[in-house]
């Protein structure tokens, strides 16, 4: 007589199972690809965080000065707003696409859904 039952047998092919599907993921290319595009993106995000610190720096002194805000300061803190929104996008994996530089152009204007 066995001691597995045909439950235990069937955890334990499942369980085989499972371990061969995480050791294919571990080989895959395109996610070891994606890591380092996800470093290189965290790198830009810095970079963007402080791009729209002198932007708000800049836009509050223009106000300050002139009473009215800068159109073109006004225009570039939203295309850095959208290009905010797309770095979140792609390091949350909610899209494929990376972006600028590399998949998509510097964004124009407010995120497309």
């Amino acid at each position: 007589m066995s001691d597995e039952t045909p439950s235990s047998s069937s955890d334990s092919a499942a369980g085989q199972q499972q371990s061969k599907l995480v050791k294919e993921n571990l080989k895959r290319r395109s996610t070891w690809l994606r890591l380092f595009f996800m470093f290189v993106v965290v790198i830009l995000y810095s970079v963007s965080r402080v791009v729209v610190s002198a932007v708000v720096l800049l836009q509050f002194f223009w106000v300050l000065l002139s009473g009215e805000t800068n159109g073109s300061l006004e225009n570039f803190g939203q295309s850095l707003a959208t290009y905010t929104y797309q770095i979140i996008s792609y390091l949350t994996f909610n899209t494929e696409e990376r972006p600028f530089p590399f998949d998509l152009d510097w964004p124009d204007g407010p995120p497309v859904s």
